[in-house]
């Protein structure tokens, strides 16, 4: 039986004979879903899309634990309640409960953060802590959302070894607001670093990229780097939804 280094440096085994569901809806979760907990001892199940985690599939899989490591959308009160929930969101909580919690980090100037997990309950994010870990966040958009899910898989994996008690957040609740489409535009930025700091945040599959628009066409920023006085970055350009041309 392989065991795992938690934070703390002690090693436990995974019990043999238990079951895990793992829920993930963005493309890198599934392949580190497969490097990281389905080899671990045990019966580990990956669920990728809303319509596929239903209560049926979970009374019948019986797990000990259903742990999310990137999930967009409110579970049912019922699977909540009879089944435990790992949650990880990507903020200390309280603080930043809510949603995009990359881009409302970002622009509140945090270079770096932590990844909480956390029992899911009926209101977002305001279930008990089991743990948490520091996570850098240098980079664009999914190379963050990569690091921190495999963060969550080693998280998820010292939860099923030591099944440790969850605590209540302690402190004042600060709310994120989850951020439109349309605040992906371009404008009011004061500095390169701002800028640099406002394309990278959005830089990640199935996000609505940092834009431009100007006489009829739509630019839209990917890959930006930030050297002395400068970005450089990829730009796609196509014509706005509803300009003829």
């Amino acid at each position: 039986m392989s065991g795992a280094s938690s934070g703390a440096g002690t090693t436990v085994p995974v019990t043999a004979g238990k079951t895990y569901v793992v829920a993930g809806s963005r493309p890198w979760n599934h392949p580190i879903f497969k490097d990281l907990l389905a080899p671990l001892p045990g019966e580990w199940h990956f669920v990728g899309g809303r319509d596929e985690l239903t209560l049926d599939l979970l009374e019948r899989l019986s797990p000990r634990y259903v742990f999310f490591l990137h999930w967009s959308w409110i579970m049912p009160r019922d699977i909540v309640e009879q089944f435990e929930c790992v949650g990880f969101h990507m903020t200390d909580l309280p603080y930043g409960r809510g949603g995009s919690p990359l881009q409302n980090l970002i622009l509140r100037g945090h270079r770096d953060t932590k990844l909480t997990a956390f029992r899911l309950v009926e209101e977002p994010d305001a279930g008990p802590v089991y743990l948490k870990e520091e996570l850098s966040l240098e980079g664009g958009a999914e190379e963050i959302y990569v690091r921190a899910c495999e963060l969550a898989a080693r998280m998820a994996r010292v939860i099923a070894e030591r099944e440790p008690p969850a605590q209540e957040q302690a402190g004042q609740p600060t709310v994120f607001e989850r951020r439109k489409p349309a605040e992906s535009r371009i404008e009011g930025q004061v500095t390169l670093r701002e800028l640099y700091d406002f394309i990278r945040m959005l830089d990640a599959e199935s996000y609505p990229h940092a834009f431009l628009e100007h006489d009829g066409f739509r630019y839209e920023f990917t890959g930006a780097a930030l050297y002395d006085g400068r970005i450089e970055a990829d730009v796609t350009i196509t014509r706005k939804e509803g300009s003829t041309g």
